[in-house]
């Protein structure tokens, strides 16, 4: 399936004076209610307490919104964790250890409950893939799905703009000279999703990490579910407009959207400049945990507690001219207005 940019974003893209992409869908401008986001104090950063809490969020969800999680006819959920800005800054364990203890009381088999991630060094690092050393992993159970092994990219479905080729790493600011490049102008031209998510599973959840980012404003929920979540993606990079826009199109993208569950974020640690790259001299931590199906908002709501920590350590705000978010509320994935988030309280 090919997936197109939207002509709303194109007309943004053409504002800030970035390369037009071809625009053959539907502009699709929604307003759509907001949805509310679910918020549980942490006792400590425990297992124990992360799977009391995390029980009540979901519970929470299912009593609110009428769905009782439980296997459909693939039977299988996926979990996007996020390992790319290294140990200190990645989805903590015991957050998913509590999911996955949650979605195994509702009848899913441990073998069935998978994992993806990015980089398989980083998701060694952090404990999600067996140690080298001790070839121990406290996920022995679950598969954990590496994204830049290029095993499960399905050449059918992709995200294609005609923007500049692909270039370094993700976290590169420029590109290296001298790297070589053997794949053609039309593979360039594309970004493959990674279908597990959503053709081999019921549904999909989101457990992103929360760091500023030079480019996209906020590395979180959005940033984990698109760009993180496809090949060849870091060539959105070379404007400072190009990738806030892929990451609001491919949000927007129906199939991944309608198996997008919800996002379960923990800010048991946060970086709030210098990201993506981990720095613990900028990091903050709350005992809180937020469930919500509304992306957006949640990356608003972290925006707005970075913001106020840089201005409390005497750094100037997330530019106002990264639209992101932005982008993301106008194709109708979610609502940035913070000041209005419906906030429930589960304690």
């Amino acid at each position: 399936m090919r997936i197109l940019p939207y002509a709303a974003l194109a007309a943004a893209l053409a504002a800030a004076g970035a390369p037009l992409c071809r625009a053959e869908l539907t502009p699709t401008v929604q307003h759509l209610p907001k949805e509310p986001v679910w918020e549980a104090h942490l006792d400590s950063f425990s297992e124990v307490s992360y799977a009391s809490e995390v029980e009540k969020l979901i519970s929470a969800y299912e009593k609110a919104t009428g769905h009782t999680i439980k296997p459909g006819a693939k039977g299988k959920v996926g979990l996007k964790i996020y390992s790319d800005s290294g140990p200190g800054m990645a989805t903590p364990t015991a957050l998913v250890h509590a999911v996955i203890g949650s979605l195994e009381r509702r009848g899913y088999a441990q073998k069935n409950i998978f994992l993806v991630g990015l980089n398989q060094l980083r998701l060694r690092m952090t404990g999600y893939l067996p140690s080298l050393v001790t070839g121990y992993t406290p996920f022995a159970g679950n598969p954990v799905f590496v994204l830049e092994s290029n095993r499960y990219y399905d050449p059918g479905w992709f995200y294609e703009s005609a923007l500049p080729e692909r270039f370094d790493p993700i976290f590169a600011a420029h590109q290296t000279e001298g790297v070589p490049n053997t794949s053609t102008k039309e593979e360039d031209r594309k970004s493959f999703l990674a279908t597990p998510l959503f053709l081999d599973s019921d549904f999909w959840i989101d457990l992103p990490v929360y760091t500023d980012h030079q480019v996209l404003g906020v590395n979180g929920a959005l940033v984990n579910a698109t760009l993180w979540n496809a090949s060849n993606t870091s060539r959105f990079f070379r404007s400072p407009a190009t990738a806030p826009a892929a990451v609001a199109e491919m949000s927007a993208i129906p199939e991944l959207r309608q198996t997008w569950l919800f996002t379960i974020a923990s800010l048991e640690h946060y970086q709030f400049i210098g990201g993506p790259f981990f720095n613990s001299l900028y990091t903050k931590s709350e005992p809180l945990m937020w469930l919500s199906t509304d992306p957006v908002m949640l990356d608003a709501l972290m925006r707005a507690k970075i913001n106020l920590a840089r201005r409390h350590e005497g750094f100037e705000p997330i530019s106002e001219e990264i639209r992101t978010l932005e982008f993301a509320e106008m194709l109708g994935v979610g609502s940035t207005l913070v000041n209005d988030a419906k906030m429930i309280n589960v304690d």
